[in-house]
């Protein structure tokens, strides 16, 4: 292997970015990704990764993911420049014996750190990790303007902000049935909103960071964008409603039942 962007789990990180702003959900160096290598990735990035950067503290404690390595962007950096400069924009970092501090071992060539949301990122993957028997991998934070913009009228409540979704597209409720989970409006890139955000991970695959964006977590690359791509359709379609002049009708709810029965699901109503 000649290059690390070769490989395929590289490759399908950078898909993700270079897509996520391609829908504009990414202006300037808004939202993050990180990946949960799996033992084959590590080996096959083996010859790529150096250890000797300094160690350096997360900002929480994470011991379900000791010496796990992760591909993450990095702070302060835009999404677009990930396909055009990957070295540059994201790094693989290892996470130490003890879960409270990480190495950059590949990439930040110019300089930087992973990105700023990283113990948000961390937590949850410790979640996600222990709650699938380690299948969750991805973590991705964007910012859909319809989802937004739904923040300032809907709702901040779990249940009711869930089933205004629900009834966007019958499909929906298939796509995250546990629902979606609210965070209200916190500073971001600190220690309190990983917990509040850590807090609905138990519960949700999708949790809405109030007036800021979206956090969703899934086994692959394609599973995660997809169910960031379905929330935001929901958004866009619930905001097309509400501009002219609301629902006159909408799906009953003993089609929600049939749906959970037809589709052998558990919605979290």
């Amino acid at each position: 292997m000649s290059q690390i962007t070769e490989l395929k789990f590289m490759r399908e990180f950078i898909g993700v970015c270079a897509e996520g702003y391609r829908l504009g959900w990414h202006e300037r160096n808004g939202g993050n990704l990180s990946y949960r290598m799996s033992d084959e990735d590590v080996a096959s990035a083996k010859e790529f990764l150096q250890d000797g950067a300094p160690w350096q503290d997360i900002g929480t404690e994470v011991p379900g993911l000791k010496n796990e390595y992760f591909l993450v962007t990095g702070s302060g950096k835009h999404m677009r420049n990930v396909p055009l400069c990957p070295e540059e924009n994201i790094c693989i970092v290892k996470v130490d014996e003890t879960g409270t501090k990480f190495q950059i071992q590949w990439g930040l060539v110019a300089g930087g750190r992973p990105t700023s949301e990283l113990p948000t990122h961390l937590m949850n993957h410790e979640i996600k990790k222990q709650l699938t028997g380690g299948a969750y991998r991805v973590i991705y934070h964007a910012h859909p303007g319809n989802l937004i913009a739904l923040t300032f009228v809907l709702p901040l409540e779990d249940k009711a902000f869930t089933h205004e979704l629900w009834e966007m597209a019958t499909e929906n409720p298939v796509v995250f049935p546990q629902g979606i989970g609210i965070v209200p409006w916190m500073v971001p890139g600190g220690r309190d909103i990983a917990i509040a955000t850590s807090k609905l991970m138990h519960k949700y695959d999708v949790a809405v960071w109030a007036h800021h964006g979206l956090f969703c977590a899934g086994p692959t690359f394609d599973d995660t964008f997809g169910l960031m791509n379905t929330v935001e359709k929901a958004a866009e379609i619930c905001v097309k409603v509400k501009s002219m002049g609301g629902k006159c009708q909408t799906i009953p709810e003993k089609g929600f039942v049939q749906l959970a029965k037809d589709f052998n699901i558990e919605l979290n109503s």
